[in-house]
This record gives C-alpha cells, structure tokens and sequence, in this order.
C-alpha cells in the first residue's frame, strides 16, 4: 500500500489546504499524456492569508522562504485533485518555475526557490528533484511574495 501526498505531509507537520480554483481564464492544470501542466499557485496559506511582499524591501528572506513553502504546497494540492493523491503516482517533478516579488538589488533567489525545492524532495524523495527556474519579478497576482508553476510526470498507469 502506498502513502498518500496528505499523509506524507502529516508526517512533515504540513496539512493539505483544498486546491484554488483559478480566479481568470485559465484552468488549474492541463494534462498530456503522463505529464501535468500545473498553473501557477501563489503563497497563499490555508487560513487565506496572501504571505505577501518585496524581497529586498518589505520581506525578509525567512518569510520568502516560507511563501515558496506555501506555494510548494499549493502545487501539491492540485497535484493531489488531479491524481489518486498517491506519492507513487508522481513518476518525477520535472521543473519548477519559481517566481519571487523581489527589488532589483535582491540577488538571492535560489535561497528563497529552495522552500520549494526542498519540500519536493521531503514528499517525493529522488522523485521530487527537479531542474527550476528561480526568477524576479516587480510584482506577483494579489501581492503574492512567491508564485510557481510546476510540470510533473506521473506514472503510467495513473494517466
């Protein structure tokens, strides 16, 4: 028997928020084939609370850290919609794109994607490494302080 996304993160201390409906003209995630496409999913925590602000300005790299947690687990909410919600039916998280509300002084990114990266291997082990992109920008949806797309790979016989 294996264990499912919600009860690894139990064993992590992270309890699954319900996955976001999209709030334009897009959709959550798209399949093809064995892969998922997942939009991109904000810091937004389980009470609703937007964890927002500007790197180098307004948040201090603890808290962006954290935001890319609470994205990471936003990604996983929608993974676990869209699956059977077991860990073995992600094959491999392929790519994280990683976006940080940042001042254009603000060099250290990759510090604040590792919240991301590193709770993807906590649930995925080897599966959950993953190539990424960690990248500034001016502003995020709803203030956001991290947001970030995902495109996962799921075992065959879960498509």
């Amino acid at each position: 028997m294996s264990i499912s996304i919600s009860e690894k993160l139990k064993t992590l201390g992270i309890e699954l928020p319900a996955p976001t409906a999209p709030v334009a003209s897009y959709v959550s995630v798209t399949q093809a084939n064995n892969l998922l496409f997942i939009s991109g999913q904000i810091s937004k925590a389980p009470d609703s609370e937007v964890l927002a602000g500007t790197l180098g300005r307004d948040c201090a790299d603890e808290q962006g850290t954290e935001a890319a947690r609470i994205a990471a687990i936003n990604v996983l909410a929608q993974i676990v919609a869209h699956t059977d919600g077991l860990v073995s039916s992600v094959r491999r998280v392929l790519k994280l794109g990683v976006y940080i509300a940042a001042t254009h002084e603000f060099k250290d990114h990759s510090q604040i994607a590792n919240g991301a990266s590193d709770l993807m291997v906590a649930v995925f082990g080897d599966a959950g490494k993953h190539a990424r992109a960690a990248l500034g920008m001016s502003s995020l949806p709803a203030g956001a302080a991290v947001e970030i797309d995902a495109i996962v790979e799921l075992e065959e016989s879960r498509c």
